[in-house]
């Protein structure tokens, strides 16, 4: 029987329930076998494919099973590393170069649902990134960078224009992002899957790699039901990632968040939200949501390194959003889930080459809409011999997790966070 996905609200919308790429099975051959069906793998089979290139690809459960296709939904530029993060490993320039990747990444997203015509990705543009403490100068500053440095027309908002927006008292001022946007990942998934298939990539679903002989000219993987030869390797699995590649494995953390759908609320949702447009604040691993279908909040929150999901998710979830919208007192929960995400330490996508004819493309966990696009794109620039973008993430490479000390370390960080976070917001009460 095909692997089941978890029960999310794209799960209950999802467009194309038939499709079911079989299992590997018996002995095949091919010139580059992709592992690993979430938005990386599904990118750089799609942009293998459009060069002509013999591809397979083979996913451990269902095309976008894990955080790639439960995820909430917003496409922007940018990384989770910030830009002085980054800044003070490479300098401004390889930033620029960096960041103007970010923004191709987003473009990818919205060229192929308009290429290939995905209506029900459910495209809507727009998106608030909203601050909960008196920012004004450094917003605005943020505004003019944008504009100087890439282009980017997007307007500062004052507390009553946000207030305009968003009926609560927890934000002070906004940034307003027109052409950033947001849609219905699973559904996009998915069409990129058939168009992979369309140009001859054969999928096989519910076919996790149990053992990998990287080595050699000749690659030889082996699933379950099969195995599996090929000239070239991409490696792009995420937070589900399991021991296969211990180099790979050790280079990630797994990261959980969660979000939760709420009841169709009409029109009432209006006594809250009143933007079509996607919303998240800056703190870190804070509430990121959007309107759905009906009126229904979709509500993501929090990050932790803990592999069950806790047993009030659901309601810890509603308490949160009524902590900012408490207007909205005595709305259900209709489902809640969690996605396990793949972060590197450094914060940054992990893109290149393991060994010869062996490619990585992880790690995107927190910005990884447009990071796995563009991440997609520039392993097959490489794997084709068109350019050697792919070389600007050299400086973020396999930097090893830390083992149990480095999740730990990762829980310690995030909490110091959350209390750095109160303080300031604190601070813009007094």
């Amino acid at each position: 029987m095909p692997s089941e996905y978890v029960d999310t609200y794209y799960q209950r919308t999802l467009a194309d329930r038939d499709t079911y790429y079989p299992p590997l099975a018996g002995a095949a051959s091919t010139d580059i076998c992709v592992v690993g069906g979430g938005l990386a793998g599904l990118s750089a089979a799609l942009e293998l494919a459009r060069r002509g290139r013999d591809v397979t690809l083979l996913e451990a459960r269902r095309i976008a099973w894990g955080a790639s296709g439960r995820n909430g939904g917003s496409v922007s530029p940018a990384f989770s590393a910030g830009a002085d993060a980054i800044i003070a490993r490479v300098g401004p320039e390889h930033y620029r170069q960096l960041y103007r990747l970010s923004m191709e990444g987003v473009e990818i997203i919205r060229e192929n649902i308009r290429s290939l015509g995905i209506a029900d990705a459910h495209k809507v543009d727009g998106r608030l990134r909203v601050v909960r403490y008196e920012a004004t100068e450094a917003l605005q500053r943020f505004c003019e960078a944008q504009q100087r440095d890439f282009g980017r027309e997007v307007r500062f908002l004052t507390r009553a224009q946000v207030r305009e927006r968003l009926v609560s008292d927890a934000y002070f001022q906004g940034v307003e992002d027109p052409a950033s946007f947001h849609f219905h990942p699973l559904n996009y998934a998915r069409a990129l899957a058939r168009e992979c298939a369309r140009l001859g990539v054969r999928i096989h679903e519910d076919s996790a790699v149990s053992q990998a002989g990287l080595d050699g000219a000749v690659k030889r993987l082996r699933t379950a039901g099969g195995e599996i030869e090929a000239r070239c390797v991409v490696l792009a699995m995420g937070g589900y990632t399991g021991p296969v590649v211990p180099g790979l494995r050790r280079a990630m953390l797994p990261i959980a968040t969660y979000i939760m759908l709420t009841e169709p609320l009409g029109d009432r949702v209006r006594q809250a939200i009143r933007t079509a447009a996607a919303i998240g604040d800056d703190r870190r691993a804070g509430n990121y949501y959007r309107v759905l279908d009906g009126g229904r909040i979709g509500w993501g929150s929090r990050i932790t390194t803990r592999v069950d999901d806790p047993p009030d998710l659901a309601e810890s979830l509603r308490r949160e959003l009524l902590s900012v919208y408490p207007q909205l007192q005595g709305l259900r929960v209709e489902t809640a889930w969690s996605g396990r995400m793949a972060y590197a330490r450094h914060l940054m996508p992990q893109i290149g080459k393991l060994a010869p004819d062996v490619w990585y493309c992880t790690a995107f966990g927190g910005h990884g809409m447009n990071t796995t696009a563009i991440g997609g794109r520039v392993v097959a620039e490489g794997i084709a011999g068109d350019s050697g973008r792919y070389r600007l993430f050299e400086p973020f490479g396999l930097a090893w997790n830390g083992g149990a000390l480095g999740t730990a370390a990762v829980q310690l960080t995030y909490w110091s966070y959350q209390a750095r976070d109160w303080w300031r917001e604190r601070r813009s009460r007094i």
